[in-house]
């Protein structure tokens, strides 16, 4: 983030004022209210608009104003993690994180530590279904089967599962250029495995952790916990493999006929 902030000093913002940590603060918090809200109804409503399926809409769980609600949750929860995330970018920006610029600086074998970045995100999900956490913050997700409800959860759900990206690079050097890079990708992805789609079949599945594993995960609670790759499920006994028959349209073909 530091590196965004420096962009927007020299191209927007007041580079008199750059060192200036109230400043540097007010300005982190504009740029990820800002970046934030344009992802998400980028991609979410272009994911809603195109890709998610409005048949899913007659589902016995779609409740009244659903698509409303979402959305508002979402807000809500942009607002209030902001805060909390700041300070993660303020420190960043102060040099004491381990982010570097020069790929030759610590190798390529860098790039690898972001394995472990995927073992991080796993432990901060599967911590969220532990009885203690799962009814008051991660539960209000887990209802939602809407086309837009990728970033539609409580505040402290939201924020344990950015914690992982924001505490490894305090940890483990890192390129900036692949830290900033899954900012975007993260939120392109929560979209991508929220459209509630159990589309099954294809070559990739038994790899990457797509719509139907996410899809399946909303359904059944106790799997599929990771995010990109199912590797880390497979070696933590969670995995569960997306089935045609655990299909949520099914459930809408059988609320017609009856």
């Amino acid at each position: 983030m530091d590196l965004i902030l420096r962009i927007a000093d020299e191209c927007v913002l007041d580079s008199v004022w750059a060192h200036y940590i109230p400043r540097q603060l007010l300005s982190l918090t504009v740029i990820a209210l800002v970046g934030i809200h344009l992802l998400y109804f980028t991609f979410a409503g272009f994911s809603f608009q195109f890709i998610y399926s409005h048949e899913l809409m007659q589902h016995p769980r779609f409740f009244k104003n659903q698509i409303r609600f979402e959305i508002q949750t979402s807000l809500k929860s942009f607002f209030a993690t902001t805060p909390l995330t700041v300070p993660w970018f303020q420190a960043e920006v102060m040099g004491y994180s381990r982010l570097y610029d020069d790929v030759s600086e610590y190798r390529w074998l860098y790039f690898a530590f972001s394995i472990l970045l995927c073992c991080l995100v796993y432990c901060a999900h599967r911590a969220l279904h532990h009885p203690m956490l799962y009814k008051p913050f991660h539960k209000p997700h887990h209802k939602l089967m809407g086309g837009i409800a990728s970033h539609a959860s409580h505040p402290v759900d939201g924020y344990l599962h950015s914690i992982p990206y924001h505490l490894f690079v305090f940890l483990f050097p890192l390129h900036r250029g692949l830290y900033l890079s899954p900012f975007v990708l993260i939120n392109l992805w929560t979209v991508f495995i929220h459209d509630s789609d159990m589309i099954t079949g294809h070559p990739l599945e038994h790899i990457i952790n797509g719509p139907s594993h996410h899809t399946l995960h909303h359904l059944r609670f106790t799997v599929n916990y990771g995010q990109y790759f199912t590797w880390v499920d497979r070696a933590a006994d969670s995995y569960r493999h997306p089935e045609p028959h655990l299909d949520p349209l099914l459930e809408v073909a059988k609320e017609k006929t009856l």
